[in-house]
């Protein structure tokens, strides 16, 4: 090992140690109207990330009209009463910077990255979307192309690209994590204009948002341009829909066999879990990092290095607002039956319920873990959205600060708990995915 390898090492741990030290420093406030608002101040490059979360996903969905908060993330780049269709992202690209959204099954989020010169130009944008954006039907017409066309390519010809929504649709059956967050294809096709501005006018105000501003901001005059933009834009005036439905425990294992478009079979097993944010979850999660993240994991050591039964393995709980599932799966390699691997991964699951983990290996882990939530929030970006998940799910932007120590709280023996309580036969979906060429 050369002197300037063991030199860029220091510095990389050095760095990451005083990442973890800064704390970081934010100011938050509310509107009038309900608007929360969270600004972080960085002036280490000239950037500034304008985000907007709003708290609608795929579960606020009416079940006969599912695909509405993922079709808006679409439909919501159209243009406003200010903005001619197609026009939202030049002014964006034109600036310099760059723009997304994604949808999840509890939120839509929404970001600007732009130079930190434009703060206005990204607040005026977001504002336009929230107050009168366009929801009419040439839009929606034109961005119901699109979806179909995104169904198309990440799931009905993707393989392995149902696997969420097969798993999901077997593993609930009240709550409404049990249909995707694209949705129904014929319940968009049925939706009438009325239907689209509806559900704008539910979900898309103010007291059901928070805005989330990271970068070389000054905070009086961020906070501003927040009033100017915002503070005008009314409040519903109703209560914004959120269910409260309770999934029953699974009655026992169920199981089922997917034909699907691939060569290669594949198991898929989803364990239910508890709510991200409780304390079961951490324990859950460390035990996730522990069976898959990287080569060195105990899945890929055991069946993809070592019995070569698998080309790929893997496990990861989904980081839900109600109780979701950690979905532990497995693709077979050339020659290999999904049975075997389907025994092999639970064999390993349940080694961590027998044997505890050794001194080495959970500080291996809680190593593991330390870089992923410094790396997490290394840029701008990526602070303003954990500050705004922190805020809208827990009501605390501060544990961007204090969540890392929920994790290292954690100990062996709550791994192995956790690893009993939820990883059992009576509580997974088990699905073998095989080519069509095997369907009997």
């Amino acid at each position: 090992m050369n002197r300037l390898f063991l030199c860029l090492l220091f510095m990389g741990c050095l760095h990451l140690a005083q990442a973890q030290l800064n704390k970081i420093e934010y100011q938050e406030f509310t509107l009038d109207n309900g608007l929360g608002v969270i600004l972080h101040q960085d002036k280490s490059t000239p950037i500034v990330a304008v985000s907007v979360m709003y708290h609608v996903g795929s579960k606020n969905e009416n079940p006969e009209k599912t695909g509405f908060a993922h079709f808006f993330e679409h439909l919501l780049f159209e243009g406003s009463a200010n903005i001619g269709r197609g026009e939202y992202s030049k002014y964006v690209e034109n600036a310099g910077g760059t723009l997304n959204a994604n949808t999840t099954m509890d939120r839509t989020y929404y970001f600007e990255i732009l130079p930190s010169n434009q703060l206005e130009l990204g607040l005026w944008l977001e504002s336009e979307r929230m107050l009168q954006a366009k929801v009419e039907n040439v839009g929606i017409e034109t961005q119901r192309q699109v979806v179909k066309e995104e169904r198309r390519m990440r799931i009905d010809n993707q393989p392995y690209g149902s696997l969420l929504e097969e798993i999901m649709k077997r593993a609930y059956t009240v709550h409404p994590y049990r249909w995707p967050v694209i949705g129904s294809m014929a319940h968009l096709d049925a939706a009438q204009e009325s239907d689209y501005v509806n559900f704008y006018k539910d979900f898309y105000v103010p007291n059901n948002a928070i805005v989330s501003i990271a970068g070389d901001i000054d905070y009086e005059q961020a906070k501003s341009l927040v009033i100017k933009y915002f503070g005008s834009i009314p409040k519903s005036s109703k209560p914004v829909y959120r269910p409260h439905i309770q999934e029953p425990p699974l009655k026992g294992e169920i199981r089922d066999t997917v034909y699907d478009n691939i060569q290669l079979p594949a198991v898929i097993m989803a364990y239910r879990i508890p709510a991200a944010g409780t304390p079961d979850y951490y324990a859950v999660s460390m035990l996730g990092t522990l069976l898959s993240q990287g080569e060195s994991s105990r899945l890929h050591k055991a069946i993809v290095d070592e019995q070569q039964k698998a080309m790929f393995v893997g496990n990861f709980p989904l980081n839900t607002e109600d109780p979701g599932v950690s979905i532990a799966f497995g693709i077979c390699s050339l020659g290999s039956d999904v049975k075997d691997v389907e025994e092999s991964i639970t064999k390993e699951i349940d080694k961590i319920k027998t044997t505890i983990i050794s001194d080495a290996e959970f500080q291996k882990l809680r190593n593991q873990v330390e870089n992923d939530f410094i790396t997490a929030n290394s840029r701008v970006a990526g602070v303003a959205e954990s500050l705004a998940n922190y805020k809208m799910y827990y009501g605390d932007a501060n544990l961007i600060n204090t969540e890392l120590d929920r994790y290292l709280a954690v100990t062996k023996e709550d791994i192995m708990n956790a690893a009993k309580k939820y990883y059992t036969t009576n509580n997974r979906v088990v699905l073998h995915y095989l080519p069509k060429t095997a369907n009997p």
